[in-house]
């Protein structure tokens, strides 16, 4: 399985800063020791014609150069700097290289290792959130598919995000598009307090357990199975409804975690969907919880990376050992 990585590219944070930007590191040296066949990729950044796709000129010329204004910089909860624009990239890029994989090479499923970063908007970021992962891949996914030999329909993308939080840019950037459908399992009270309409929204009250959680989220792609026909998802696989975390207020315990990703990865391999997925976030107490949730997921991610490679195998001319 193919994962995608920025975690040399680090923002300086003043001390006392409360996102956890070592988790980025943990996981990645938690999947090299728990999980070595997960193929590591460090991340290609993103072009400035593939942040246009879904941010104004405006606003990435702002980024890179140190444009942006106090306001701006106050909302989006990082202080300036080079790196801020380089590790965004990159983090962009990692998104864009498991989607290509994952619909494109025929590994079915691939990972960013961080991404998700649902907050930002076409003309700002905000929520910790620079540029947004999601919607600059799904636009290129869609015009690279456009280039291929017989592709004359659009790409059909559906967002599977499973962050605590309301992916209020993302439904933002794609309101009106019905190439995009929006699924967005969020804390009715939590950030952002001033939510943007999905294509559905299913909103939970504070200390959500597991059992109506998992209802949720079936209500939830049940209505994806009506409305749309997907033919990539990217699945933010946000740790943050855990119990274990400190800005989530759900209380999904670690098997209902599993169950979550397992859902959500059985649901696209009924269908032969292929997943790229995005980590988003986690804010764990401990931040040794969130990295071992993040674990978790990416071993329900890796089975049904194996289900994808079994399905291929079994269609190669020549692949079957049973008797002629």
């Amino acid at each position: 399985m193919q994962a995608f990585y920025a975690t040399e590219f680090v923002l300086p944070l003043p001390d006392g800063h409360r996102f956890p930007m070592e988790k980025y590191a943990l996981l990645r040296d938690a999947l090299r020791a728990q999980l070595p066949d997960v193929q590591l990729h460090q991340a290609h950044p993103a072009s400035d014609g593939e942040l246009a796709l879904a941010h104004t000129p405006r606003y990435i010329q702002a980024v890179m150069q140190g444009g942006l204004s106090p306001a701006e910089v106050r909302e989006i909860g990082f202080p300036w700097s080079p790196a801020m624009g380089e590790r965004s990239r990159r983090s962009v890029g990692a998104t864009i290289q498991a989607c290509r994989a994952a619909l494109f090479d025929g590994e079915g499923v691939a990972a960013n290792l961080a991404g998700g970063t649902h907050h930002a908007y076409a003309d700002k970021g905000s929520g910790f959130c620079v540029f947004n992962d999601v919607a600059v891949a799904a636009r290129l996914m869609q015009a690279e598919w456009l280039r291929r030999p017989g592709h004359r329909r659009p790409l059909h993308v559906a967002v599977i995000d499973l962050d605590v939080h309301q992916g209020n840019g993302t439904a933002s950037i794609f309101q009106g598009d019905d190439t995009v459908f929006t699924l967005s399992l969020h804390g009715a009270r939590n950030f952002p307090f001033r939510k943007e309409p999905s294509d559905c929204d299913i909103e939970l009250p504070d200390g959500c357990t597991d059992a109506p959680y998992l209802a949720a989220l079936a209500q939830g792609l049940n209505a994806l199975s009506e409305r749309f026909q997907p033919q990539l998802i990217i699945y933010l696989a946000g740790a943050d409804p855990h119990e274990g975390d400190r800005l989530g207020r759900l209380k999904l315990s670690d098997d209902g975690m599993v169950t979550r990703d397992q859902q959500v990865f059985d649901w696209a391999w009924q269908r032969r969907i292929p997943v790229a997925m995005a980590m988003a976030g986690g804010y764990g107490r401990d931040i040794h919880t969130t990295v071992a949730v993040q674990v978790r997921t990416f071993e329900v991610a890796q089975a049904s990376w194996r289900r994808w490679q079994d399905a291929r195998g079994a269609q190669t001319p020549g692949s079957s050992s049973g008797a002629s």
